[in-house]
């Protein structure tokens, strides 16, 4: 992360919840320092990282609605400790199958800025302040 940036997120151009979460960052003066995970996908360390920051396995933040989700047939993989690794290299792979915008806190924590209330709560961690001079 950067050094003046509390939070990172994870961010789609594309995608409306990561405009917004974006938008609610800008408004409330809270430096994001953004990274375009699509074409700079996590590694298989980054992503195993960020789920435990999380507090979540693959598949729950796993788009299975994506394209190469039903082509790789995710919806029929089990779903317990011993698959974890074949889900994180498949989203390492295929890194649209990651849920966004994904926010990585400063304190070691991490949302999936989805809600209103998420993005809440990550404006509302300590280390996620606004700039002041």
């Amino acid at each position: 992360m950067g050094e003046d940036s509390g939070v990172e997120m994870w961010n789609n151009p594309s995608c409306s919840k990561c405009a917004a979460a974006r938008e609610a960052f800008e408004l409330n003066q809270v430096p994001v320092t953004l990274r375009p995970y699509l074409d700079a996908p996590p590694t298989v360390a980054e992503l195993a990282d960020v789920l435990d920051r999380l507090g979540a396995q693959p598949w729950e933040i796993c788009r299975l609605g994506e394209p190469a989700a039903a082509e790789l047939g995710l919806a029929g993989w089990s779903r317990d400790e011993a698959d974890r690794p074949r889900w994180i290299a498949a989203m390492v792979a295929y890194p649209q199958l990651i849920q966004r915008p994904i926010l990585l806190l400063d304190d070691g924590t991490a949302i999936v800025g989805r809600t209103p209330e998420a993005l809440a709560q990550a404006l509302a961690t300590p280390l996620a302040t606004p700039i002041t001079d």
